[in-house]
């Protein structure tokens, strides 16, 4: 009998790993809004504290938590054992990861957690193990099968956990009304954080800008917007604006004719401009608004600078 293919292998794995989240919606109560409800009202942070797989999948649960708003950091149950259950305060919330709820690493903390005062929040695969018997929360993350053919590595069971997670961190930041802004606050490194954050004047061009006379001749334009490296000039004291498409167009229309104007005539006047204390997110917006490449910066009405649409990703 031929192996089915790696496709087909593919396949049954999406098809079978997207079966346990859809089974998830099914076990899904009112332990999840009380556990939301849980973290709300705590005036600490999450504790995430799983083992093996499950250790791998909390620690991402704990960096979608603290990016979101909710503070949080990742415990490995052996080094809980073995001093680090002196970072839980009594005000923390301890969620405990654990596919069958019987992970001996993890159980064995609970003694310390109720004698803590901690409110425990389970999620486990099995209504009926320890662990969830012992939360105060249990969070049902059960799968009708793994996709490993041998049913001993955890891969449905881990996505569950995942999910489960996002769905914590989601109802979390909503409840919070998190706003990109915040978001922002948190990856200042990021691309939403550097526009949100970062001023027009630290990412603008400035001086020496490409600048001709409004009588200038078009040599001279040429020139200017050649030698700037912008893809423009600019006419006067910020009264117009000619871009590198400007001349294309001037060109197909009447390349002779060109050659015979002066700025002023093929300028597109009173140009778009942006205050150099603005946000770059700002500065994106307005572009995208009138469909345009550039704008001009200004600080006090005296032009500063140039930003373009390049600038704000790279």
């Amino acid at each position: 009998m031929s192996q089915p293919s790696h496709l087909t292998i593919a396949k049954q794995v999406f098809e079978i790993e997207a079966q346990a989240i859809e089974n998830l919606i099914l076990l899904l109560d009112e332990q999840f809004e009380l556990s939301v409800d849980a973290i709300l009202h705590s005036t600490g942070r999450v504790v995430i504290c799983g083992m093996g797989k499950s250790g791998l999948i909390g620690k991402k649960i704990m960096a979608t938590l603290a990016s979101t708003g909710t503070p949080c950091f990742f415990m490995h149950p052996g080094e809980a054992f073995h001093g680090d259950l002196g970072m839980v305060s009594s005000e923390d919330v301890f969620i405990a990861l654990s596919n069958s709820g019987e992970t001996e690493e993890v159980i064995r903390l609970l003694p310390f957690l109720k004698d803590n005062g901690n409110v425990i929040i389970a999620m486990t695969g099995r209504p009926d193990s320890t662990l969830a018997k012992n939360a105060d929360h249990h969070l049902n993350i059960a799968v009708p099968k793994e996709a490993c053919p041998l049913q001993l590595a955890p891969t449905s069971s881990t996505t569950a956990t995942l999910v489960m997670g996002d769905a914590l961190a989601i109802a979390l930041m909503q409840a919070r009304n998190f706003k990109p802004h915040d978001f922002a606050r948190f990856h200042p490194g990021g691309s939403l954080g550097r526009k949100l954050l970062t001023k027009v004047k630290h990412e603008m061009r400035s001086g020496p800008l490409p600048i001709v006379s409004a009588d200038a001749n078009m040599k001279d334009v040429i020139h200017s917007i050649s030698d700037g490296r912008l893809g423009l000039c600019i006419v006067g004291d910020a009264e117009g604006i000619i871009t590198d498409g400007d001349l294309r167009r001037h060109l197909e229309q009447d390349a002779a004719a060109l050659m015979n104007k002066q700025a002023g005539d093929i300028m597109t006047p009173n140009p778009k401009t942006i205050d150099a204390n603005a946000k770059l997110s700002q500065a994106e917006e307005l572009m995208n608004q009138a469909k345009i490449a550039s704008l001009l910066v200004t600080e006090e009405n005296k032009l500063v600078g140039v930003i373009q649409i390049y600038d704000l990703n790279r």
